[in-house]
């Protein structure tokens, strides 16, 4: 089920942002993202309409919208990716917002994948002021009939 954030799974989200995270971005620095988890939870997680992805054990992903359109996090726990969870949250998205867009790093290709074969386009590549790192900026509109 996807239901809107509540105060209370702040812990949750951010020990499964920081697992993934790690994991899906294995060619910056693990200290980066430590480095980052306090802004990440202080900040950017208050702006933002946050979804979590939850079953009856628990909350296994979750997607954060900031400014109806930017989605700035889309993160599933390891032990849980490959099941679904993230199609379910990005088509949630989709079928919620006008218009769509994310960065992305270049080096994450199974994400850059993952998005591609949901729809959005490659509009940018710019370096990521934060890490250095090449990222691509993408886009999703709405088919209008």
């Amino acid at each position: 089920m996807i239901r809107n954030f509540k105060s209370t799974d702040i812990d949750n989200i951010m020990n499964i942002w920081l697992k993934s995270t790690i994991k899906a971005h294995d060619f910056i620095n693990k200290e980066h993202w430590e480095n980052s988890y306090d802004t990440v939870k202080t900040v950017y997680i208050p702006i933002a309409e946050t979804l979590v992805y939850e079953d009856n054990e628990g909350i296994k992903g979750f997607i954060s919208i900031i400014n109806n359109e930017f989605i700035g996090a889309l993160f599933v726990d390891v032990a849980f990716q490959g099941n679904g969870i993230g199609k379910n949250l990005i088509n949630y998205a989709i079928d919620k917002y006008n218009e769509l867009t994310l960065a992305v790093y270049k080096e994450n290709k199974k994400s850059v994948e993952f998005y591609i074969n949901r729809g959005f386009k490659i509009i940018k590549e710019q370096v990521n002021d934060d890490s250095g790192h090449s990222e691509y900026l993408m886009q999703r509109e709405l088919k209008r009939d």
